[in-house]
């Protein structure tokens, strides 16, 4: 803003004294070899210096967004050079912006401001704020985004005629704080900001702001109070003078929608109800690719699952028998980890596995983890998962919206033989299957029938622990439902899981021809044996690229993302904007008692 103050002693202009106001001593910027100069003949009319004003070309042209004070100061350095020199400057401002210039402390030099009107100090290091070094005159205090956390100092000598005080995004937090909020403080408070503290008590910070008469305009959005499903209503029945709350006007329908709320402070609970919503996962891989059939009673069944894994914030109350499927993670100074049991799979719970991606920012919260029940393998897997949860702690519930939650796409195998066998046994029978040979040594092929009867008769399983993996995680960002929005829907892309397909074993009738083969063969030498296997060996790397190509080209194949549907709504009481009705609200709070 000084800037063309300096710059203006370029120009041999009758207003650029070189000699100090103050006596014949030369001025700052004087230059003793050019007094000559100090009066020339060419002098700038005031007109021409105000057209360099002006002009958008021009280098003291102030910027288009610039406020009316910088265009007066500006034209009194033009017109009126004295007033805007040395101490003189501080009689004329009335706005100081301050941002983000690292700021810790207003000191007593801020009185020399003594028509300062509005005192902008946004994203700075201000702890606490004294309010005897704030001048009189102050109309607008604006300390967002600083560390204030108590309001004890402002409160001591505050502004009389102060009409905004803007303390949103600090550490404030009630009910201590709630006493400085009354018009004993602040007399004439039209506006008030402080959205995103920690203040919890809605009853007791209502009763404190209805003192203030003039206030029109209030901001709490990001406050755990604000989770509250009766918050709005409420707020907007006990402050009848309030105009705009949280950025949203109040219209005559939300007044009369919610008129007589104020007079059951029994509805305004510290609680928050969330609902999560699962549907569908797609792009699965087809887990009927990853396995080799087996020829024989002893094969393995396997069985695969699929479930979506999702954290919530710690300390909510669970009111169904559903809490079997939730496990804690406890925090930890950089990351977040699952403390689970031996028998947490027995309660659907499981081990995080999360990909560095989703674990870049450390917890700021502590988090239960909830898993929907597993499904089979399908194109698409519909989960159908709905859960209401009830968070009692509701500053933790902040923390969580604000970090996010991580979702997890989870595969479950479960092996299972036959329960007369031992999986080593198996193993060994399996190999002896494999040759075609029997007990006593001797070749002798295994008959079809008697395959498929193995194969039809009935026969108990045992499984063998179950072998657990993660094939996506991605974190989820619910920030916005710390403002006015009310539901977060997304899907989750994981991008696409492709698997390996394995070579398929060879058929009854291939292994049934090569048996023959073997027979009307004799042995060959060892060279001649060592270069069939490395025969063998470049045929498969031969297909496997072959194979690879093929995937590669696409392969006639339709390639489909890792994807799941993720919702989560925080309820709130209906407002005149929604679709619901008195009747609805009526219904809810019906629900609350």
């Amino acid at each position: 803003m000084f800037n063309m103050f300096l710059s203006r002693k370029k120009n041999k202009s009758r207003f650029d004294a070189r000699t100090s106001p103050c006596g014949g001593q030369p001025g700052p910027g004087a230059d003793p070899a050019g007094q000559e100069e100090a009066m020339p003949l060419g002098e700038e009319s005031p007109e021409a210096l105000m057209g360099l004003l002006s002009d958008r070309h021009s280098p003291w042209a102030l910027p288009p967004d610039c406020s009316p004070q910088d265009q007066h100061l500006r034209e009194m350095a033009v017109l009126a050079p004295k007033l805007v020199r040395g101490s003189c400057v501080f009689h004329v401002l009335r706005s100081l912006r301050i941002v983000g210039k690292a700021v810790e402390e207003v000191d007593k030099g801020l009185l020399q401001l003594q028509q300062l009107e509005e005192l902008i100090l946004s994203t700075n290091q201000i702890s606490r704020i004294t309010s005897a070094n704030l001048p009189r005159t102050l109309k607008v205090l604006e300390l967002c985004c600083n560390a204030v956390a108590d309001l004890r100092d402002l409160c001591a000598q505050p502004p009389p005629e102060l009409q905004h005080l803007g303390l949103g995004h600090n550490r404030l937090c009630g009910p201590s704080q709630d006493k400085y909020l009354t018009a004993d403080f602040w007399p004439n408070l039209v506006s008030l900001d402080l959205s995103f503290n920690n203040f919890t008590d809605l009853l007791g910070l209502v009763s404190q702001l209805s003192s203030l008469q003039k206030l029109r305009v209030l901001v709490l959005q990001g406050n755990p109070l604000a989770l509250i499903p009766t918050y709005r209503g409420f707020l907007v029945d006990s402050l009848p003078k309030l105009s705009i709350l949280d950025d949203i006007q109040i219209g005559h329908d939300e007044r009369h929608q919610f008129h007589g709320l104020a007079r059951q402070p029994e509805l305004v609970r510290s609680e928050a109800q969330v609902v999560v919503s699962i549907g569908e996962i797609k792009g699965v891989p087809d887990p009927s690719a990853q396995q080799q059939l087996e020829v024989g009673s002893e094969a393995p069944v396997i069985a695969y699952s699929y479930c979506v894994m999702y954290e919530f914030a710690e300390g909510e109350e669970i009111e169904d028998g559903s809490s079997a499927e939730v496990t804690k993670i406890h925090q930890r100074p950089m990351v977040a980890t699952l403390d689970v049991d031996s028998s947490a799979w027995d309660m659907r719970e499981t081990k995080g596995q999360q990909e560095p991606a989703a674990m870049e920012e450390p917890k700021a919260h502590s988090a239960k983890v909830f898993v929907t029940p597993g499904k089979p393998w399908a194109d698409t897997i519909d989960c159908s998962y709905r859960k209401e949860h009830t968070a009692k702690d509701l500053v933790g519930l902040k923390s969580y919206l604000a970090s996010g939650t991580i979702v997890s796409v989870m595969e479950e195998k479960v092996v299972s033989w036959p329960v007369n066998a031992d999986p080593e046994e198996n193993a060994v029978t399996k190999g002896k299957a494999r040759q075609g040979l029997q007990k006593d040594g001797t070749k002798v092929p295994v008959p079809r029938d008697k395959q498929k009867k193995k194969k039809e008769k009935p026969c108990e399983l045992r499984s063998d622990p179950p072998i657990r993996r993660t094939l996506g995680t991605r974190r989820v960002t619910l920030e916005t439902l710390l403002a006015t929005e009310d539901l977060v829907a997304t899907v989750c892309d994981f991008g696409i899981r492709i698997t390996e397909q394995p070579l398929q074993p060879p058929s009854l009738e291939e292994k049934d021809r090569k048996k023959g083969k073997d027979k009307s063969k004799k042995p060959k030498a060892e060279t001649e044996s060592q270069a069939s296997r490395k025969t063998t060996a470049s045929a498969k790397g031969k297909r496997k690229n072959k194979d690879s190509t093929e995937l590669e080209e696409g392969g006639g194949l339709q390639l489909v993302p890792l994807t799941v549907q993720f919702q989560m709504q925080l309820l709130r009481w209906p407002s005149a904007a929604g679709t619901q009705s008195r009747e609805s609200m009526a219904v809810a709070a019906g629900k609350m008692q």
